[in-house]
């Protein structure tokens, strides 16, 4: 048995105006059986206890209207609800075959489908459910909210419904009550009519609190239009929420990497070679003359 916070608040309304109903009775009591008495004293006893009584009615049905009225506020601000936001996961895609191109045919006349008010889930998405709880009609969704950053208990930092590129996030908040866990929750986001992502799954945020969707793409894919948060339970749709994005994305430009370029080698320039000296013929010495021999002496 799943006891929210909203139901005790309404038990306890409830008992405090039954209460109060019960000592109106012995209030009116009470004064007739003081104007049936002869003796002063106990007739004023009896008139005092039923003024006592009146007073607590009042009190009483005053609670309850408090009770009602902010009571289930106060008890979140001491008792605030632990939720765990759904991301929505990035898709995947399949890279189709390309195939060998045809002799073209004649296009024929297509019928353009009927614009329809209430979002829907397509087929595509409906398949992929997986709960077998049957959602009830008693629960209640606020207003989706749009910002770039959320604090720490889901609550939106700067609303807008306006976003200048460039974007990475953005978040959409809302606040419940009366949800049963095991349903099917299901959040597609849409730009100008087409699917950008979508997240589904059975519900397991509790009974009541708060809730943050989000959508996150590359810069360069926040294209300017209209975009919108549709919010299903089960089948049926619950709330949505719209937002438009203003200005071009920024184009991602390819970074080119440099390719290295050769170091030339030094090639060593050749040296000269020395001219050779003339070496000096050698000069012709002179013969020794010839010494003259002594004569004889007589």
């Amino acid at each position: 048995m799943n006891v929210d916070i909203r139901s005790t608040i309404f038990v306890i309304s409830i008992m405090a105006a039954i209460a109060a109903i019960w000592l109106a009775f012995r209030a009116r009591n009470a004064f007739r059986i003081g104007k049936k008495l002869p003796f002063f004293f106990k007739k004023r006893e009896q008139y005092e206890l039923g003024a006592r009584l009146l007073l607590g009615v009042l009190l009483l049905f005053a609670f309850a209207y408090a009770n009602l009225r902010w009571g289930e506020g106060f008890a979140y601000r001491y008792f605030p609800p632990t939720l765990t936001p759904s991301l929505t996961p990035t898709i995947t895609l399949t890279p189709t075959i390309t195939l060998t191109p045809t002799i073209t045919l004649t296009p024929t006349l297509t019928s353009t489908p009927s614009v329809t008010g209430t979002p829907f889930i397509p087929e595509h998405i409906a398949t992929a459910f997986e709960s077998i709880v049957t959602p009830k009609s008693d629960f209640a969704f606020s207003l989706i909210q749009f910002s770039r950053e959320i604090d720490e208990d889901l609550q939106p930092i700067e609303p807008a419904i306006e976003f200048e590129n460039p974007i990475k996030t953005i978040y959409g908040t809302y606040s419940y009550n009366m949800m049963d866990p095991g349903v099917q929750w299901t959040e597609i986001w849409v730009r100008d009519g087409e699917i950008v992502r979508y997240n589904t799954g059975t519900w397991q945020g509790g009974s009541g609190g708060y809730g943050a969707a989000l959508l996150e793409l590359p810069p360069d894919e926040w294209l300017p239009g209209s975009y919108q948060l549709q919010f299903f339970i089960g089948e049926q749709w619950i709330t949505s929420g719209h937002f438009r994005v203003l200005g071009n994305p920024p184009t991602s430009t390819p970074t080119i990497t440099p390719t290295p370029s050769r170091t030339p080698t030094f090639t060593p320039s050749p040296t000269a070679t020395p001219t050779p000296t003339r070496t000096p013929l050698p000069t012709v010495t002179p013969s020794p003359t010839a010494t003259p021999r002594p004569s004889n002496t007589p």
